[in-house]
């Protein structure tokens, strides 16, 4: 009869929507979390090799493939512009020490100004034709991948790698003013994707092996292992960083600089650059800089912004967008181009505004043959940064597929650059460096804009080859981070981790795992109780009694604790009138259903989840009944968890 009842008239109740939401975000976070040197047995140990090993296999992998990748897209990327810019249209392009490739004859060719008008355009419409039905490619790459960890489950499509490659090639072999980083944060976070895939790994880890392979991407090209691990978990927060993630980071970022200084040599992207001596009485001076280049980092963001909304209202192709930018920057840099180096003798001198403009910041930090002295080099180098900020635009406010993280690094360290020369000739003071100046300028803007002024401060510092100037980088980015509070370079940054949809889950399973049913069960002074042999017919009567009360108690006759009978199935079986009235309690009921009040809320979530119960009763050591935890008890323990979580913001 038991069995007849609970089958047909539906003893155990489906549980509500609210409670399986919980449940299954509460336990998929517990059954994919592995953190790092964690050991998930009950048994402690000194050292758990066995995650030792998981981590330094998927950061090794990820390393391994983001080195190679990032090889090859450099080389691929420096070969094409050779035959095109360099070959082609007779442009120089001006280069930094460390982008130097081997192999490559220097240009003899006449500069051909028609040439350089289009070829940008060009590249940029073959980037476009590329971005059919695979959108996430435009733009540098760095948003995406920020996107993708917070609203996608850390998932950045695999099958992207390869259009994202040929796009940037295209986009920056033909003049693109945009930098390598970006696309290649973009490919390895894809990379760690993927070989997260293969290895059959959960949310949570596919989110980290995104962030490591991140780091390695950035590592790959820019060659400074620390500040790209230290970049990749910090560039996800406005204010904070992604911990879990810093140690495969920097496992992937060693092994893929690793794998790169195999194949073209341990360099520095800078060169050997001469010492920086502090000066402690050169810090207003570093304040002082601070505050402006927090104004040109506003222009420039804006700049990007504006270039969005002119292309996006245009009533064209998305993917001819790229083209349209293209186009405007061979209008721009042409001109400048002709007149600069007709200026200084050198016909198709690039002056940094094609490409990411390291050369640029070469320029900046050590001075060319041809660079004029006194003020004209501070006239020069201004009007290099405003060109760089309109070019750097148009390329990537289009959709170019380009990073904008070298144009940030550019425009700040040729600002800090002239910035350093002016200080120089109005203070006639021979222990200014501009080069002390270019480089902080270039940390600060770019740690300012993307809220992360750890890694910016330790990649100028590696960049640099030495930390002579950790001291004017810590006071010029402490002052741009506060003064930048509100310009954002990636508008898919989130504040904290509190408000990242990312850790919604690890929020639940704290609460689930970390309260007690004793704090959140009620204690009625009375319920609704019943003995096996009561009669069916006082049940019903006992319903309107009921009020609040789910589940109703089925007590033997010595007072113990035999089972329980639900309102459910109370109300179903009212409905069948007079036929069931010979039933007693003993009938209707089902195995007792409960929990202990030392048990936490995600054994009572399971047992919600295995009973099919909206209502449990809360039952001590001794079998007596002590008090009813309800699914509403647990949802509003979650919510105002959440909300005291949203609460917790830097101010």
């Amino acid at each position: 009869m038991l069995s007849l009842v609970s089958h047909s008239s539906g003893v155990l109740t489906r549980p509500s929507k609210r409670v399986r939401a919980l449940w299954k975000l509460g336990g998929r976070w517990a059954s994919h979390t592995r953190l790092p040197f964690v050991a998930l047995t009950n048994r402690e140990v000194p050292v758990d090799l066995r995650l030792v090993g998981q981590t330094l296999l998927r950061a090794a992998l990820i390393g391994a493939a983001a080195g190679a990748f990032g090889g090859f897209f450099f080389y691929a990327t420096e070969h094409t512009q050779y035959w095109v810019l360099e070959r082609f249209v007779g442009y120089r392009p001006l280069r930094a020490a460390g982008e130097v490739l081997q192999g490559l004859t220097p240009v003899v060719d006449s500069f051909v100004p028609w040439f350089m008008v289009f070829t940008p355009a060009i590249g940029a419409l073959l980037a476009g034709l590329l971005s059919i039905g695979a959108p996430e490619i435009r733009g540098g790459g760095t948003d995406a991948m920020i996107e993708a960890f917070h609203h996608r489950g850390g998932y950045l499509a695999p099958r992207l790698i390869w259009r994202k490659v040929l796009a940037s090639i295209a986009t920056l072999a033909s003049g693109g003013s945009g930098g390598r980083e970006g696309p290649t944060m973009f490919i390895g976070g894809a990379l760690g994707v993927w070989i997260g895939g293969l290895m059959r790994v959960g949310a949570r880890e596919r989110r980290l092996l995104l962030v490591a392979g991140a780091a390695a991407g950035i590592s790959a090209v820019f060659r400074t292992p620390l500040g790209a691990a230290l970049l990749a978990v910090e560039v996800l927060y406005r204010d904070g960083f992604e911990s879990d993630a810093l140690v495969p980071s920097i496992l992937a970022s060693v092994v893929s600089y690793s794998v790169v200084i195999s194949l073209y040599g341990e360099s520095t992207l800078f060169g050997h650059l001469p010492r920086f001596p502090f000066v402690p009485a050169h810090l207003p001076l570093y304040a002082l800089l601070a505050l402006l280049v927090s104004v040109v980092a506003v222009t420039l963001v804006r700049c990007l912004s504006l270039v969005r909304r002119i292309v996006g209202s245009l009533r064209v192709p998305d993917w001819s967008k790229p083209a349209i930018g293209g186009l405007g920057l061979g209008l721009l840099s042409t001109p400048i181009i002709l007149v600069v180096s007709a200026r200084i003798g050198e016909e198709g001198q690039g002056l940094g505004l094609l490409g990411g403009g390291y050369g640029a910041v070469q320029l900046a930090i050590s001075g060319m043959h041809w660079l004029p002295s006194g003020v004209e080099s501070v006239e020069l180098l201004l009007l290099l940064c405003l060109g760089k900020i309109a070019a750097a635009a148009l390329t990537i406010g289009s959709g170019g597929s380009a990073g904008d993280f070298a144009p940030s690094l550019a425009v700040g360290g040729l600002f800090g650059g002239a910035f350093g020369r002016a200080a120089q000739l109005l203070l006639d003071d021979p222990a200014i460096h501009p080069g002390a100046f270019a480089l902080v300028g270039m940390g600060t803007l770019y740690g300012g804009i993307s809220h992360a002024p750890l890694s910016a401060l330790v990649l100028v510092c590696e960049m640099a080859g030495s930390y002579d100037l950790l001291v004017p980088l810590m006071l010029a980015e402490g002052i741009a981070f506060v003064a930048l509070r509100r310009t954002h370079l990636y508008p898919a940054q989130v504040a904290t981790q509190q408000k990242s949809p990312a850790h919604r889950d690890a929020v639940l399973y704290e609460v689930l795992t970390d309260t007690r049913v004793a704090s959140l069960m009620s204690h009625p002074a009375s319920y609704v109780q019943f003995e096996t042999r009561t009669p069916l017919v006082e049940l019903f009567r006992a319903i309107p009694e009921a009020g609040w009360q789910d589940v109703f108690p089925v007590h033997a006759a010595d007072g113990e604790l035999v089972g329980i009978v639900t309102l459910h199935t109370l109300q179903a079986l009212s409905g069948q009138g007079e036929s069931c009235s010979w039933l007693v309690a003993a009938d209707a009921m089902q195995p007792a259903v409960y929990v202990r009040p030392q048990d936490d809320l995600r054994r009572a979530t399971e047992v919600m989840i295995a009973s099919g119960l909206r209502e449990l009763l809360v039952v001590d050591e001794l079998g007596k009944v002590v008090g009813f935890l309800d699914e509403a008890d647990i949802a509003r323990s979650y919510m105002d968890a959440a909300t005291r979580a949203e609460r917790v913001t830097f101010v």
